[in-house]
């Protein structure tokens, strides 16, 4: 299994090259391409959030924290004396980042059900639809941090299958076969529960209609162009 510098490093660079790429075709705009490699990397350290003792897992629960304290003071403004708003939204972080993460620790096992494909589709959608919903992102935009949310994950799967394989001595170590997967064969009730979940999750997700759009008026040629320059 790689570690969290070699992840946080390749997420970084397939983050930077995606983003780049959807910038030279016209697909994105240049003040767009930090916000996007940030949603990448994030998705490259999610599949750990399940690891014992996860850096990522901390750091996720952190920032949810964050979130619904942010959320509370956005959505409450002016509506609450002040005090008590504030005292609100402290509740609502300690809320998420202790108990919460204490469940989340005790109910997950590493290298399950968040480390699969169904587990990227569930965080591609579920950052969609809280940039969209509660973070007020505009249709395309919310689903370009969810796309690169996912795109992220699963690179961190990739990654992971490839260090499963000894190439010295050209053998398969033990733990391939558990990084890239469709879901958790060996949980088929919380794959089923995921699965359910992302059901969910699509069912109200916003219009995908401006994405295709932007892909349909995206300038392909310069694709080719690129090409060309690396091969002539």
């Amino acid at each position: 299994m790689a570690n969290f510098k070699t992840h946080l490093s390749v997420a970084t660079f397939a983050s930077t090259a995606f983003a780049g790429g959807l910038f030279q075709i016209s697909a994105v705009d240049a003040v767009d391409i930090p916000r996007l490699i940030f949603f990448g990397v994030m998705g490259g350290l999610l599949p750990d959030v399940d690891a014992e003792n996860s850096v990522p897992a901390r750091r996720l629960f952190n920032s949810l924290a964050f979130l619904a304290a942010g959320l509370i003071l956005s959505r409450q403004t002016n509506q609450m004396p002040a005090e008590q708003l504030f005292s609100y939204a402290l509740i609502a972080a300690l809320l998420v980042r202790y108990p919460l993460f204490y469940v989340f620790r005790k109910t997950t096992k590493h290298r399950g059900v968040f480390h699969s494909l169904l587990g990227a589709l569930f965080f591609g959608f579920l950052v969609t639809c809280l940039s969209h919903w509660f973070l007020d992102w505009d249709n395309l935009q919310s689903w370009y941090n969810g796309i690169f949310i996912g795109f992220g994950f699963i690179v961190h799967l990739c990654l992971d299958e490839i260090y499963s394989v000894n190439l010295s001595g050209l053998r398969m170590k033990k733990s391939f076969g558990t990084a890239l997967k469709l879901f958790s064969y060996n949980d088929m009730l919380a794959s089923g529960l995921l699965l359910v979940a992302v059901i969910a999750l699509m069912s109200v997700t916003p219009s995908a209609e401006s994405l295709g759009q932007a892909f349909t008026k995206s300038d392909w040629k310069s694709v080719g162009r690129i090409g060309h320059g690396l091969f002539k």
